[in-house]
């Protein structure tokens, strides 16, 4: 039977410290969806409108934040900004600014892609019934883009609670931190902690975003 290294999770408190750097992971992602999907409801309202400078504005912020690599973002959000404007930021705090950020954009498109998708009749039968503009938006245009959009949003959040790995690069002491530090204190005595430690990472990940995976596969079946 080969060794896993997996024995390196009964010593100590190492399974606890892994438990406790996914609770981070998962914390930094949930505070950035809770805040980006009603930001990125409303941003993509906007870009489905019809006022020219509004729309090119957000096209210039989505696509800024598309281009430009995670990774690239939390090291300007981060580094980059607290030494240009002196801000005193923690690397938790600066990873919820940009995972809000990036999960904003994401949702805006999503949403404008939802509601564009919306057949033009649709809107000429509203307006033969007699519904004004904004009637017409909250119950014709707005029911049919949310069920358009409710399954592309929660992969979205299953993408942006595995992307939250990256953010140890700028020093958050997540569940791929926590791996890595604990490799390397067993590194002598468990020379194979390696494959024991990060099978147990994707266990976790998998376990964190498998149940969001399977509620948009039953959410598509269900209005298919």
């Amino acid at each position: 039977m080969p060794d896993l290294g997996l024995n390196v999770l009964l010593q100590g408190k190492n399974m606890a410290r892994l438990l406790g750097g996914l609770w981070v992971a998962l914390r930094i992602s949930l505070i950035a969806v809770v805040i980006s999907i009603p930001l990125g409801i409303l941003l993509g309202i906007l870009m489905a409108g019809k006022n020219p400078v509004i729309k090119a504005i957000l096209r210039v912020y989505l696509e800024f934040i598309r281009i430009m690599p995670q990774m690239v973002l939390l090291f300007l959000g981060f580094f980059g900004t607290t030494r240009a404007f002196g801000w005193d930021l923690s690397a938790e705090f600066a990873a919820i600014i940009v995972f809000t950020l990036w999960g904003t954009a994401e949702m805006s498109d999503l949403v404008r892609g939802a509601i564009i998708s919306i057949p033009k009749h649709q809107y000429e039968s509203s307006q033969a019934l007699g519904l004004s503009k904004r009637q017409t938006y909250l119950y014709v245009i707005l029911p049919q883009a949310t069920r358009r959009l409710i399954p592309l949003s929660i992969n979205l959040i299953t993408r942006m609670i595995k992307t939250t790995s990256l953010v140890l690069m700028i020093g958050v002491v997540e569940v791929l931190k926590v791996a890595q530090q604990i490799i390397e204190a067993n590194r002598m005595v468990s020379p194979n902690a390696a494959f024991g430690i990060y099978l147990t990472v994707f266990v976790l990940y998998f376990l964190a975003c498998w149940p969001i995976s399977l509620l948009a596969r039953h959410l598509e079946k269900k209005w298919r």
